[in-house]
């Protein structure tokens, strides 16, 4: 006895129809007349619809609906479409490959975008427009800095790598103090557990010393009974 697994069998043409529908469209493009194909396309159409409603919020949902009918027979069936048939090499059309930045970041952790600022910033003429775009690009590494290496870093380190990046032409003024930037650990998991344990023994004596208020106002004398 042999089985029919999903690996033996032929690859799915669009896969969100399934292959039932697959195996139908196979069986319409094999019909002998063109009136049976019609008819019958117009049946797996419906169904197509059926079972991908969020198509029909889609601009031409009857075109779209046609033009997988024909990518599904791999452009074999024969019918009256109320659409032109797609062509071929539009729909197996491949886009030219990206091309990837191959050029080299000296501080990776700063990233491209701060070359490009600091070469941007280098440009400008206006002495108090030029100092005021160098602080600002100070205060960006600074964060970026610390977004990467999770840790406080001086002002001083910044303003090394700032000259170095800029070759000397970009300076800060003197007595010049960058924007402070917090390092938010997440609680590790004994700390969080600890701090569970303190609220339930908080929660617990306030619990108490409620009980013991109620006590003492039911019997305000104090005497036993």
């Amino acid at each position: 006895m042999t089985f029919d697994y999903n690996t033996t069998r032929k690859k799915l043409i669009l896969a969100e129809y399934g292959r039932n529908v697959q195996n139908m469209v196979k069986y319409i493009v094999d019909l002998p007349t063109k009136d049976e194909r019609n008819r019958y396309a117009q049946v797996v159409i419906d169904l197509m619809g059926f079972l991908n409603p969020h198509l029909r919020d889609v601009a031409d949902f009857k075109h779209k609906l046609w033009d997988h009918l024909h990518i599904i027979s791999d452009f074999k069936i024969d019918v009256d479409s109320p659409y032109p048939k797609p062509s071929e090499d539009a729909i197996r059309f491949k886009p030219a490959p990206l091309s990837y930045p191959q050029q080299r970041i000296k501080y990776k952790h700063y990233g491209k975008t701060v070359e490009l600022m600091i070469s941007r910033a280098k440009s400008i003429e206006d002495p108090e427009r030029k100092q005021a775009m160098v602080q600002s690009i100070a205060n960006f590494m600074k964060m970026a800095y610390v977004t990467w290496n999770k840790d406080s870093v001086a002002d001083e380190t910044i303003i090394k790598d700032l000259r170095e990046m800029s070759n000397g032409a970009l300076q800060l003024e003197e007595n010049v103090n960058l924007q402070r930037v917090e390092v938010r650990q997440a609680p590790s998991a004994s700390r969080q557990r600890n701090t569970n344990q303190n609220k339930g023994r908080q929660n617990s004596s306030n619990r108490n010393n409620s009980g013991s208020n109620r006590q003492r106002s039911n019997n305000p004398g104090g005497k036993r009974y």
